[in-house]
């Protein structure tokens, strides 16, 4: 069959419109690799040189599809296009170049550790701090000032950005920038971001030789993902394509409504924009959705018409009606997790879907704690894509294994982990004394870390070993007293990881603080959580080493690494580009999803982003869609009660079904935008399921709470105790809430007030 009669009418336009600039706008599941690599299989058909043809892609992994896709139609030819990532392409081609820049042609590229290496050095040698200059802050700094085409002299000289780091404590940051810089000139060295810098400066510098001379060589650019493009990738293309006297052979191929990463320097006025730059640019506008059904394409359709600069599209799709859209109202993250697990298995059993057809979306990766846990709970096979599991990350292994410590001192693993971290002057060299000494003695490491001040070790040595043994004892001094969640606080506070992890002003950084504080906040669950679900023989103490226990059982289930076949859990980041049978979202409340910062900005464009956000997210899925929210959650150990998202009150109520009835057979409001109607639902159902604690609130004692009692529970509200189990402080009732429905409820550690 000819390629060109797999493409619908648009498709094969867009295909075949080979000469002068070119937009096509790819709205979700619109088949945009297709498109794309058939029209370079096209131009190759149509008798253009493949090595004229440039196509740039952000992975490699895209690349690598399409020159399969471009060989099954033109067969070899595809191998002498230039097809490939902005960066491998770039490195192509100053190995060539480099020395009319300066470099030489073997020059090396620093990867990620040899640049926080170069950096360091660096603060150390002009006498600054490296806590507070931390390399990962300072490369994102100098990485951003990159792409925005920012050398180290305009960085100097830009008030604004030397303000924000003297806010921020790191004054230096453009001393820093000039001295790597040429750091790495004088090493013959490039990092990632100068694969694009040193491009750009190639081409802006060689007007005349370098620069014709690919002009000349390809005369047919293709950019895919083009919304994610920065100022300094686009500038590359215009200095390749944009000159007088150009056929400005280029095509950009991308949907801003898709645009997702400014964090990372991308700019959607690229996309916006492009008329603008070339206005014989010919448009073409793929807007039939191959992947979803009815209900989620439109419920895209109107969450995306609310943001304000856009290229209009209206996207359709012929799969049919299909199941509208699940809205699920959870009293906790725990219950939010558990009712996705549930679903889970219901739709396995309902549609014979298998796990890889399921995708869990949260906006931060600390939310998928809970959902690895429940997931666990039911022996589901799981994977973190574009990520880790929750308890691998290297802060959550650095917290736990200070609780280890707490609890058994002579855990020899846990203890060489912390015992300089964060950095207290006790080195690889010391640890290994200790541990020779150890061996001598049959000493644990704890004993001979005990006794260091008896031992051969220097004065600063002893010191640092003396204040660590001191430290740990101060801790478990409160194991006997403290409940988990206390001391696993104290723990986090007084051992300066928090501290320590707080200087990394990176988004990265900031991710592995929330990471901690979610571990910190399952900890509070764990201690505040009232709920027996599942025997009352399960029951445990609230201690730490109970909390320990519980977590190593959670941590050490199989969950069968080598299967494919497992749920996906993810950030809606990381999900850009896929598509599953089930998607659930999740934690769509104000402050979480659109994020707090994004509120806190005031800004419009950071809401709109959001609002893309929220829009991929939903793409994502093909037949079923399940929104989820919770009515509480702890946040810094203390549990807030939560505002729906704005952007669950954006969909059309005729496209949602809540909690398992119809929205539009249940809400009317005559005279009312459907909006509004949408708001009134959420705030009614909200209102009535959270009970608000009043200030004349008091816990009864145990014995007062008896068969038949009225009583007011904390988070639950009012309800009747139905039956009761156990005896003394062991006592259990099973008690039915007026909104939360029927639960069992472990006495000793309720607060609940008899009416």
């Amino acid at each position: 069959m000819n390629y060109l009669d797999e493409l619908n009418d648009i498709q094969r336009k867009a295909v075949t419109h080979i000469h002068g600039p070119v937009l096509v706008i790819a709205g979700p599941g619109s088949g945009k690799t297709r498109v794309l690599t058939y029209r370079i299989a096209h131009l190759v058909k149509e008798g253009i040189p493949p090595w004229e043809i440039l196509a740039l892609t952000f992975t490699n992994k895209a690349a690598r599809e399409m020159k399969e896709r471009i060989t099954k139609v033109v067969g070899t030819k595809a191998n002498r296009i230039w097809a490939g990532t902005f960066h491998s392409i770039f490195a192509r081609i100053l190995r060539s170049e480099a020395t009319k820049i300066g470099y030489p042609a073997d020059f090396s590229i620093y990867d990620t550790s040899d640049t926080r290496s170069a950096i360091t050095e660096i603060v150390k040698s002009q006498g600054l701090d490296t806590k507070t200059y931390r390399a990962n802050m300072i490369y994102s700094k100098i990485s951003m000032a990159k792409n925005n085409l920012i050398n180290p002299i305009e960085y100097k000289n830009d008030g604004e950005r030397l303000l924000l780091d003297k806010q921020q404590k790191v004054p230096y940051v453009y001393k820093i920038y000039d001295l790597y810089v040429k750091k790495l000139q004088r090493a013959g060295a490039m990092d990632f971001d100068d694969l694009l810098y040193q491009m750009h400066r190639l081409l802006s510098e060689n007007p005349e030789n370098v620069v014709e001379k690919y002009r000349e060589k390809f005369k047919y650019v293709l950019v895919d993902e083009f919304q994610d493009t920065n100022q300094l990738q686009y500038s590359i293309i215009q200095h390749l394509v944009k000159y007088d006297g150009s056929p400005q052979n280029i095509c950009a191929v991308g949907d801003d409504a898709q645009s997702i990463y400014a964090f990372r320097g991308a700019t959607i006025q690229n996309i916006l924009d492009f008329e603008k730059d070339y206005p014989a640019l010919k448009i073409y506008k793929l807007e039939q959705n191959y992947r979803s059904t009815h209900h989620i394409v439109q419920a895209a359709n109107t969450v995306i018409s609310r943001n304000r600069r856009q290229l209009k599209k209206t996207i359709f799709t012929e799969k049919g009606e299909g199941q509208p859209i699940r809205v699920v109202r959870a009293m906790s993250d725990n219950e939010e997790a558990r009712h996705v697990v549930e679903s889970i298995l219901e739709q396995q059993h309902r549609k014979h879907y298998k796990h890889e057809d399921f995708a869990i979306l949260y906006r931060t990766n600390a939310q998928s704690r809970v959902f690895e846990e429940s997931l666990k709970r039911r022996r589901i096979p799981y994977k973190i894509y574009g990520g880790m599991s929750f308890y691998d990350r290297k802060e959550i292994k650095d917290c736990l294994a200070y609780l280890r410590v707490v609890v058994n001192p002579r855990d020899e693993e846990a203890l060489k982990r912390i015992i300089n971290y964060p950095a207290r002057a006790i080195g690889a060299t010391t640890i290994e004394k200790l541990t020779q000494i150890a061996a001598q003695q049959s000493w644990s490491l704890w004993e001979v870390i005990k006794r260091a001040h008896t031992l051969n070790f220097a004065k600063r040595t002893s010191k640092a070993l003396r204040e660590f043994a001191s430290m740990i004892g101060l801790f478990q001094e409160k194991l006997a007293t403290d409940n988990a969640y206390d001391l696993a606080s104290y723990v986090v506070r007084m051992s300066g990881i928090l501290k320590d992890l707080r200087k990394d002003k990176t988004t990265e950084g900031q991710s592995r603080v929330e990471n901690v504080q979610e571990l910190l906040d399952g900890i509070k669950s764990f201690v505040d959580n009232d709920e027996i679900l599942e025997q009352a023989a399960h029951v445990e103490d609230k201690s730490l080493t109970s909390y320990l226990q519980n977590v190593i059982l959670l941590t050490d289930l199989d969950t069968d690494e080598e299967n494919t076949n497992r749920v996906k859990l993810m950030s809606v980041h990381s999900a850009k580009g896929l598509e599953f049978k089930s998607v659930f979202i999740v934690g769509l409340e104000e402050n979480l999803f659109p994020s707090l910062m994004s509120i806190k900005s005031n800004d419009r464009n950071a809401i709109d982003e959001e609002r893309r956000l929220f829009y991929v997210a939903i793409t994502r899925a093909e037949e079923e869609l399940t929104l989820l929210y919770s009515t509480s959650r702890y946040r810094f150990g203390k549990m807030v009660y939560n505002n729906t998202s704005r952007f669950l009150e954006e969909i059309s109520p005729k496209n949602l079904q809540m909690d398992g009835t119809r929205s539009s057979a249940r809400i009317s409001g005559a005279g009312m935008s459907k909006q509004a109607v949408m708001r009134k639902s959420f705030a009614r159902k909200t209102s009535n399921s959270t009970y608000k604690k009043s200030s004349s609130f008091q816990p009864s004692p145990i014995q007062k709470i008896v068969t038949g009692a009225n009583i007011i529970h904390e988070r639950f509200g009012p309800g009747k105790v139905i039956s009761m189990d156990g005896s003394g402080m062991d006592k259990i009732a099973t008690i039915l809430f007026d909104q939360a429905g029927e639960k069992r409820i472990l006495l000793k550690y309720a607060k609940i007030q008899v009416k």
